[in-house]
């Protein structure tokens, strides 16, 4: 997976497109992200004592890395990711500037 927790990252598609938001956690075996601020649902909470509310909560919720789309640090647009290989390290790098991420 080429996403990688604390990318700023903009969303393709959904209830949050255009918007931009950080990694807060990755999931590589399911292929899916939890962007801070983004794709936000209601989760209900029953009340755990007698005589204590129930309550809803906003919570983020995991999203596919298909639309998730990551923003070069430098040039600042969204781009696609590359690799580059060099005296045996591997780098990410924005296909757009050519900058190492």
């Amino acid at each position: 997976m080429k996403l990688k927790k604390g990318d700023i990252v903009k969303m393709l598609a959904g209830k949050d497109r255009g918007k931009t938001g950080k990694i807060l956690q990755s999931f590589p075996e399911e292929k899916k992200v939890i962007v801070e601020g983004l794709n936000i649902v209601k989760k209900h909470i029953k009340p755990k004592r007698e005589g204590e509310k129930g309550q809803r909560i906003e919570v983020p919720r995991r999203v596919d890395v298909s639309i998730a789309m990551l923003v070069c640090p430098k040039c600042g647009k969204s781009t696609r990711i590359g690799y580059k290989i060099e005296k045996g390290n591997k780098y990410r790098i924005c296909k757009k500037c050519g900058v190492e991420i």
